[in-house]
């Protein structure tokens, strides 16, 4: 299958149109607050939320009207996350939604609906009303780069990326946008993402391949260990490439969902190298364990670590903290036959702090700082020079399978507590 990288984001695909501004949200904010995307064909849906018990009015209203299959847009809005506000939160996500069917023409339960910011606020959703017309007035191809401030909190850079991909002999193209920064953990790390596809795909069809990849994905992302109580992630297919339909499993949904790991795998490294704080991305790969499930928590447990972290803001070499972390991450592994290497490219930005994407490429470094369950001497230098890099990797090699998993997290700063400690004003 032939796949590349293209500019556009969630308007890169056929029918997709975006805006955002600012309505006034949160006092204070200067950039936008609100943003809408928008199909000019219905499409079909599927999305994951956030499983934490205390969820979002917008994530209970989104889950509602996304149950019968099928939605064609978007509106969202960051500073107030409409969280913990009861009924009069409960009517002011309704009123999001109808707010938009009005104005577009569409039913009230195929709007998507989605917040995010302080907790246990009100959301002035009359600001939103009271903006609705020119902010749906603005919808146009050019529009993603409006609408992906608009969802930022306290993140430093934009987070989107789009591809085409060759699927049943149409070129289809993907879109994406996200923001997270804190909050983040991998009970969903997905925070706000939203993905639009030109594709033809059956709803069934569309929420396997989004469960299928937020596995390995999104779910393997870790900023703080906090699970949000807003996050929600979409997809909408609207069709429009005019490829077969995909209604069942094959070499075109294989190749639909190797697109649409390829787009969320850029995506959770953004979102991972723009933690709150964060001075460097933390890769951690997992080969040689029994399944694909216990590789992928291997690596997490680790990316996970708050002692792990902290040293890599410290630059220290400390792989006992890592051995640690596997080791409680209840998962079976050999520890006499576990191998442990730090590696880093020179020159390589993380992602998150730019909004490149192709790969440094500088010199790699590469050390080995355990071996098979025993302690070596490893050159100390070295190890700090890689561990000063914007991305580090941290690679474990087992001998228990064949089995292989990565997860995405960042370095623990003074920077993330400064952040949090007065994230209300």
């Amino acid at each position: 299958m032939l796949m590349q990288f293209i500019d556009g984001g969630v308007t890169a695909p056929l029918g997709f149109t975006a805006n955002g501004m600012l309505c006034g949200i949160k006092a204070g904010r200067t950039k936008n607050d609100t943003a809408l995307i928008f199909s000019e064909k219905l499409c079909t849906v599927a999305g994951v939320f956030t499983k934490n018990r205390v969820q979002a009015e917008s994530v209970k209203r989104t889950r509602a009207n996304i149950e019968n299959g099928v939605a064609q847009a978007v509106i969202a809005n960051s500073g107030i996350a409409n969280a913990c506000t009861g009924s009069q939160g409960a009517q002011a996500a309704l009123r999001m939604a109808q707010a938009v069917a009005k104005e577009m023409k569409i039913s009230e339960n195929d709007v998507i609906v989605c917040s995010t910011g302080v907790i246990g606020q009100q959301l002035p959703v009359e600001k939103i009303e009271d903006n609705i017309h020119t902010l749906a007035s603005g919808l146009s191809k050019e529009g993603h780069k409006e609408a992906r401030v608009a969802i930022m909190t306290t993140d430093t850079h934009f987070k989107e990326c789009a591809l085409e991909a060759t699927i049943g002999g149409k070129t289809v193209h993907f879109g994406t946008m996200a923001k997270g920064s804190g909050m983040i953990h991998i009970n969903l790390g997905t925070m706000l993402g939203f993905i639009t596809t030109d594709c033809a795909i059956t709803a069934e069809m569309l929420e396997k391949a989004l469960r299928e990849s937020v596995a390995g994905t999104y779910n393997c992302v870790s900023v703080d260990g906090d699970t949000s109580t807003n996050d929600t992630l979409t997809i909408l297919a609207n069709g429009m490439a005019e490829n077969t339909l995909i209604d069942k499993e094959g070499k075109d949904f294989d190749d639909f969902l190797a697109a649409l790991n390829a787009l969320n795998t850029q995506m959770a490294r953004k979102i991972a190298g723009d933690g709150e704080g964060a001075t460097r991305l933390i890769t951690c790969n997992v080969s040689g364990a029994v399944d694909v499930p216990t590789a992928r928590a291997l690596a997490k447990s680790v990316i996970s670590s708050n002692l792990t972290k902290a040293a890599f803001f410290g630059r220290d070499a400390n792989w006992g903290r890592i051995l640690c972390a596997l080791g409680y991450s209840g998962e079976y592994f050999t520890p006499e036959k576990c191998c442990i290497y730090l590696e880093s490219v020179h020159g390589e930005q993380r992602p998150g702090a730019t909004d490149a994407i192709g790969e440094a490429k500088g010199e790699k470094k590469s050390i080995k700082v355990f071996d098979h369950g025993t302690p070596i001497v490893f050159d100390e230098v070295l190890a700090k020079e890689i561990l000063s890099e914007d991305a580090v990797t941290v690679n474990v090699t087992l001998e228990d399978g064949e089995a292989n998993g990565t997860a995405w997290g960042c370095d623990l700063t003074y920077d993330y507590v400064k952040i949090n400690g007065d994230y209300r004003s």
